[in-house]
């Protein structure tokens, strides 16, 4: 495995991939790169030479932060996926989750993913509220967190679902009441995800919920836009390990009928 890497005036570090020994990990794209956002010298140079000795198949772009990319953006490629370490900060704190959705907005569609030391439910689902494609915690593999950024590139998101299923069994244990989308979606809207992976038609949930048909579609309008889903097949797929049916068990999402929403 050989690597060129070239410093830009000490602050960005960009490596190019000349040879792989693992060429179906990655999404392979001549003329694109991976953004690398980690105000951390040290640790930002490491992970981008880990990622391209892991097959990530395109140009990794290392900048301390999104301003000193802007400064000489016009000698790259453009920007296929985007990956924030931001270390040990929070997610859920205001001024980072401002910083995250800020990143989000300007470079949407191109998918923000984020890699932080901290793997705590209440940390990922922020993340997710901020438009994020991705949460990787720095406990994962180098493989892994390729194939994460390959995912959210193609259109998926990745969340860690060992991390949500400890959580939800933790959770289970204590007696509580299972909720672990709660900081994403209402009781209510939890409620029809639960009918909707079960394939059931509106005017089945509007009955068993005692709601109006179209206050049911307003509630799955509601649900596919903050999971980015276009569909009802997606909403069941999507958050198919998040939720615990009658009885305590896990099943599999039945296909939904087609419905207008």
């Amino acid at each position: 495995m050989h690597s060129l890497a070239r410093i830009h005036d000490n602050t960005a570090l960009e490596v190019h991939r000349l040879s792989s020994s693992h060429p179906s990990n990655a999404i392979s794209e001549t003329g694109s790169a991976l953004l690398l956002l980690d105000n951390r010298t040290l640790d930002r140079e490491c992970l981008s030479q880990c990622l391209v000795l892991h097959g990530m198949g395109m140009q990794v772009l290392a900048y301390g932060s999104i301003d000193e990319w802007r400064k000489d953006k016009e000698l790259h490629p453009p920007i296929a996926a985007i990956l924030l370490n931001i270390g040990g900060r929070k997610a859920v704190d205001t001024t980072n989750a401002a910083e995250i959705s800020d990143l989000v907005r300007e470079f949407d569609p191109t998918p923000v993913v984020l890699l932080s030391d901290r793997d705590e439910l209440p940390q990922i689902l922020r993340a997710l509220e901020c438009g994020v494609r991705g949460y990787i915690p720095s406990s994962i593999g180098f493989d892994v967190c390729v194939q994460a950024v390959n995912l959210a590139r193609a259109g998926g998101i990745f969340v860690p679902a060992s991390i949500v299923l400890a959580t939800r069994m933790d959770m289970v244990a204590g007696g509580e009441v299972s909720r672990p989308m709660a900081g994403l979606f209402t009781q209510r809207q939890e409620e029809v995800i639960q009918a909707l992976r079960r394939g059931k038609a509106n005017k089945i949930i509007a009955y068993e919920l005692n709601l109006r048909e179209s206050t049911v579609k307003v509630h799955i309008r509601n649900i596919m836009k903050k999971l980015k889903a276009t569909n009802r097949t997606e909403v069941a797929y999507k958050l198919s390990d998040m939720f615990v049916v009658e009885g305590g068990a896990r099943d599999k999402p039945r296909l939904p009928q087609p419905r207008s929403c």
